[in-house]
């Protein structure tokens, strides 16, 4: 059974960088075709994709948020974190990890298979 846990702050200051990580345990994230993703869902809106780190190490980002999100891992503790950067309160929202299983080298699933169970950010002085 694979499972996601985020960690982080919950109260980031305007213009700092937000960072959390996503500790995976059951399985490993260099494992083949998985695609490991954070989301986010400010308050009363939905869910928003922020971005991805695949088995190989590659990356992907949404547009909107591309030029502050940064996702890298650490394959010797089986986790992943996100950086975002120059944070606003509009940045605030439950921020979860999940996998998406891929069905060949660059065929994504379309869903996922597995969540954390979200962690809540704030951004306020």
């Amino acid at each position: 059974q694979v499972q996601l846990q985020e960690s982080g702050p919950g109260l980031v200051k305007p213009s700092q960088t937000l960072s959390l990580t996503c500790t995976v345990s059951g399985g490993s994230i260099t494992t083949n075709y998985y695609y490991w993703s954070w989301i986010r869902q400010p308050p009363g809106k939905g869910l928003e994709w922020i971005g991805w780190i695949k088995y190989s190490g590659g990356t992907d980002y949404s547009p909107s948020l591309k030029s502050r999100a940064s996702i890298s891992r650490d394959t010797s503790k089986n986790q992943f974190t996100l950086q975002l950067s120059s944070v606003t309160p509009e940045d605030t929202a439950v921020y979860y990890c999940a996998r998406e299983p891929g069905l060949d080298t660059s065929t994504m699933s379309g869903y996922y298979d597995y969540w954390g169970q979200g962690t809540q950010v704030t951004v306020s002085s």
